[in-house]
């Protein structure tokens, strides 16, 4: 039973036990069971707008889905569950980096790295980086993908 029916048996109990107006307790009565009615019409319109807005939602989520496959294509094109390491992902990666001279612990993306050296921002040393792979990082699912476990 919805609110707005519960508040439609009250109304028919008032009626049914023809409380009298005129007294004090009467008009009471009367005007919650009027509130009542009032505050159930609202919260009818309330649901009525929610599951409109929900229904949009859901729409514009799948419209979303639909753009965001057409922009950045399958993230798992590999079919392994992992996520495919290309460019744009490098940015979002960082290696922390200790300069050996002055123990100053410096962020360094993919793309800083590749450069192969860069200068200490604190004590202007520089620090070469060599990108040989040496066998420590292992493609786990066989899907030739570089897997970095530091994220």
């Amino acid at each position: 039973m919805t609110v707005t029916e519960k508040v439609a048996y009250l109304k028919g109990l008032a009626e049914g036990m023809k409380i009298d107006e005129s007294t004090n307790e009467g008009k009471l009565l009367l005007s919650i069971i009027d509130t009542l009615d009032d505050i159930a019409l609202s919260v009818s319109d309330l649901e009525d707008s929610v599951e409109e807005l929900s229904a949009q939602v859901d729409e514009i989520d799948d419209d979303l889905g639909t753009v965001e496959e057409d922009l950045y294509g399958d993230d798992d094109e590999c079919g392994c569950g992992c996520e495919d390491d290309d460019e744009e992902d490098f940015d979002d990666t960082l290696y922390e980096v200790e300069c050996p001279s002055c123990g100053d612990v410096i962020c360094l993306d993919e793309g800083m790295l590749e450069e192969g050296e860069i200068d200490c921002p604190n004590c202007g040393e520089k620090l070469e980086f060599d990108l040989e792979d040496d066998g420590e990082e292992a493609d786990e699912c066989g899907c030739g993908h570089h897997h970095d476990e530091e994220k």
